[in-house]
């Protein structure tokens, strides 16, 4: 097997960021979903309720981001280092409200105008627990960023491909990986064969990983990254296909058991 993917998305539900390589952190890759659009009531603002998010590409740049979206002009926004903090959720009432550093009225303008309502741009300066102890199987501590519930999901290529088979059979056009945000995708296994993984240590390259458990998918997944479009697959499908205690499943949740650096290219391994 080998990684033959990327990504990340340093504004959580924005639109990725390609990567040839990529630094692990405790939390996750570097720079992923350290930010967060919050709504008045200081709750994350996601593809689920607002799908112009995918306009939205967030570039890291030193001390910052740059914000762009076609039709606005970039806006570089600093990494806020002082100031009050804003108690945030992610995006649910059963998430812990973490304290954020706002990223100032200039990015809250810009954001509002790209997603029509009054929203603010907040920062994670340091990763802290935003998710109660006994809501996963593996819990991760203080060790995640603005992510729902782990520091990386992982994508297997030939479950896509099964998928889009299912799809094919019912006269549905196939998805691309994109609609699953994930940030690792590998190549060369079978099918379904990470569901075999779940509760053992990946290597990837030189980094080692633990498979904390399968991926429940949302509306998320039937919104097109490039356009905003939603329709209802491939949910529809999933439900007839990968329907586990109520659960559509696609992917899987790690957990970093190392720090180190990943590359497109590097081989995957599942010790026995």
């Amino acid at each position: 097997m080998r990684l033959s993917a990327i990504h990340t998305y340093p504004v959580k539900g924005c639109h990725r960021l390609d990567h040839d390589d990529a630094s692990v952190e405790p939390w996750g890759l570097a720079g992923d979903r350290r930010w967060m659009v919050v709504d008045a009531d200081g709750v994350g603002v996601t593809q689920r309720e607002v799908t112009d998010l995918v306009r939205l590409r967030a570039v890291p740049r030193d001390g910052g981001l740059t914000l762009r979206a076609a039709g606005h002009t970039d806006l570089d926004v600093a990494a806020p280092t002082g100031g009050e903090s804003l108690p945030v959720r992610t995006f649910s009432n059963r998430k812990l409200p973490v304290p954020a550093l706002p990223a100032g009225p200039a990015a809250d303008d810009w954001l509002g105008r790209l997603l029509g309502r009054p929203v603010r741009l907040v920062h994670l300066a340091r990763p802290t627990r935003h998710i109660p102890a006994d809501d996963r199987e593996h819990d991760t501590g203080d060790q995640v960023s603005f992510a729902d519930a782990y520091p990386l999901l992982l994508a297997n290529t030939a479950s896509l491909d099964a998928l889009n088979g299912w799809l094919a059979d019912a006269g549905e056009p196939p998805v691309p990986m994109t609609r699953f945000r994930p940030n690792l995708v590998v190549r060369g296994a079978p099918a379904w064969a990470e569901d075999d993984w779940v509760g053992r240590t990946l290597r990837v390259g030189g980094v080692r990983f633990r498979a904390a458990g399968p991926c429940d998918r949302c509306v998320v997944t039937t919104t097109d990254q490039e356009t905003g479009v939603r329709g209802k697959e491939p949910l529809r499908t999933l439900a007839r296909h990968r329907n586990v205690a109520q659960k559509l499943l696609f992917g899987l949740h790690l957990v970093p058991v190392d720090t180190g650096q990943v590359a497109v290219g590097d081989e995957v391994s599942v010790p026995s």
